[in-house]
């Protein structure tokens, strides 16, 4: 479970909480991977006079044209993704654990604390360890 706190603006214009429980849109996927869809833009700038629930939608992996998409995904032990390229610019940053980046040629293990700038690259997901691994994405819509 991710908590999740969202604020905004009363019609007053003060600051209020909108938000604050477990995320909702929780996605299992056939892999083992579990993914939480936290919050998405249509638009940018993004309007952030909006007090509807963002995530409240569904989305694939890229984000909307001109948005963006903020996740949390789960890798199990030995859940491997799908090579696949979003037309985004990618910020991962790996919460807990370890995963194996895979690449056309070559690979990376990125470990709890280390980040990740992607540009719009092929990439695939494996987690070989014994422990799940979280990371927390930041897709942003991008020329490619």
């Amino acid at each position: 479970m991710t908590r999740r706190v969202v604020t905004g603006h009363d019609a007053k214009g003060r600051a209020v909480i909108l938000f604050d429980s477990a995320a909702p849109n929780v996605k299992h996927r056939p892999s083992g991977l579990v993914s939480t869809l936290l919050w998405t833009t249509d638009e940018s700038p993004a309007e952030t006079a909006r007090s509807d629930d963002r995530s409240a939608r569904e989305v694939g992996i890229p984000p909307p044209p001109r948005g963006s998409i903020f996740r949390i995904v789960d890798f199990p032990p030995g859940a491997k993704g799908e090579m696949h390229r979003t037309r985004s610019i990618d910020y991962a940053v790996v919460i807990e654990g370890e995963i194996d980046m895979l690449l056309p040629k070559g690979e990376v293990r990125l470990r709890a604390g280390d980040v990740l700038v992607q540009q719009a690259t092929d990439h695939a997901w494996e987690n070989r360890g014994g422990k799940n691994c979280r990371i927390a994405f930041i897709l942003i819509d991008a020329k490619a």
